[in-house]
Formats: structure tokens, C-alpha cells, sequence
């Protein structure tokens, strides 16, 4: 008998009857077979666990690779070119190092069997009363399974047992997959804003990232 949250509920599932494919299609009406899917993605044994800093190298892999077409970084050197001799990667990597630096103790880890699928990475505010996360990342095989979903809400937990009262989390515009995701958990939408950047080297170039 496990618990097992679905969508913002806690279902008590007890059964010896093991789930696949053909039984969910055995299933009839859509609630149980969409809850039968729910449960075959809760059969990988995938665990949260606090941050270690010899995840942090497989981390920045993990983020870098995952925030490919929605990194302000990145959109800076499509722009400019490489600045500064580093390139976005580089630049994305250096944000786990802020969150470690920052609070480590509020980044968690997602792994299978000792092998990690991603990361989520939080810090709190405590005089205003709101966490923050910074950066979710998986790997692609880990993605569509529910486990994104998962690292929020157990970042969510993490700051209501702090006392947060509210939270917040930012995407691009571009980043279709975040803001469902997003909004889905709970988030409201509530302003946008325009990134911009200049070549300090080169007049007065300006470009504006939209976000």
C-alpha cells in the first residue's frame, strides 16, 4: 500500500495486481484509464532526495541540456556570439553553482536506482514569506512522466513546512511545456517582462528578448 499524489490529492492505492498496458485498456471510461496511466508512470521507482555535491557536475549537464531553446543565455549568444569567451552552456552551468551557493540545502534530486533524472532548485525569502525556484530540469527519457510535476510539489512542500506563504517560478514565453506545467500545479500568470541586452564593445547595438 502506497500513497500516491494525484494531481493535488492523495490517493491510497493498495493492490498486489500488477498494471500494464493491457490493463489499462481493459479499464473503462476515461478517469480510470487515465488513472491507470497515472499509476504505471508511479512504477519507476523514482525518489526525491536531498541535494549532494557530487551531483552537482551530472546536474549542470542535466539543466544545460534541458533549458536548450528556452535559455535567455542562449538568446543573448544567438545575438552576440560568444561573449566573453564563454559560450551558453558555460554561462547555464555557472546557475547551479548560484543555487548551490545560494541554498543547498533546498535543491532536490530525482534519481532511479542511484541514476538521476533531474534536479529542482529553491531558495526562500523568509522576511517576505516566498520561495523561489530557479531552475527544473530533466532528462529527456525522464520527460512526459509526471516527474516534473512531482519535484514542484515537493518544492511546494518544502516551503509551506518553512512558513512560506507563496510562490514563484519564471519561463520564457517560447517554453510551451513550462507553462502548462505550471499553471497545471497551480501557478497564476501575473506580468510579463522584456529582457534586453547590449554589446558593450561594439556602439550601441541593443536587442530585446521577449519573455
Amino acid at each position: 500500500m502506497r500513497d500516491l499524489l494525484f494531481g493535488r490529492k492523495r490517493v491510497r492505492f493498495r493492490s498486489t495486481r500488477p498494471y500494464n498496458t493491457r490493463s489499462c485498456r481493459a479499464l473503462r471510461g476515461p478517469y480510470l484509464e487515465h488513472l491507470c496511466q497515472f499509476l504505471l508512470e508511479f512504477a519507476v521507482n523514482m525518489q526525491i532526495r536531498p541535494f549532494q555535491s557530487s551531483d552537482l557536475q551530472r546536474l549542470r549537464e542535466i539543466t544545460v541540456e534541458a533549458f536548450d531553446g528556452v535559455s535567455i543565455d542562449q538568446a543573448m549568444e544567438n545575438a552576440f556570439g560568444l561573449i566573453n569567451g564563454h559560450n551558453w552552456q558555460w554561462r547555464k552551468g555557472r546557475h547551479l553553482d548560484d543555487d548551490v551557493a545560494r541554498d543547498p540545502g533546498s535543491i532536490f534530486v530525482a534519481e532511479e536506482e542511484g541514476r538521476i533524472l533531474g534536479c529542482i532548485t529553491a531558495w526562500m525569502d523568509h522576511e517576505a514569506g516566498v520561495g523561489h525556484i530557479p531552475n527544473l530540469a530533466l532528462t529527456p527519457e525522464s520527460r512526459g512522466k509526471g516527474f516534473g510535476r512531482q519535484l514542484i510539489e515537493f518544492a511546494i512542500d518544502h516551503f509551506r513546512k518553512h512558513g512560506m506563504t507563496h510562490a514563484r517560478i519564471e519561463t520564457l514565453v517560447q517554453n510551451g511545456v513550462g507553462n502548462h506545467l505550471y499553471t497545471s500545479v497551480g501557478f497564476r500568470e501575473v506580468s510579463r517582462q522584456i529582457h534586453f541586452a547590449m554589446d558593450l564593445t561594439a556602439g550601441a547595438d541593443t536587442v530585446v528578448f521577449d519573455d
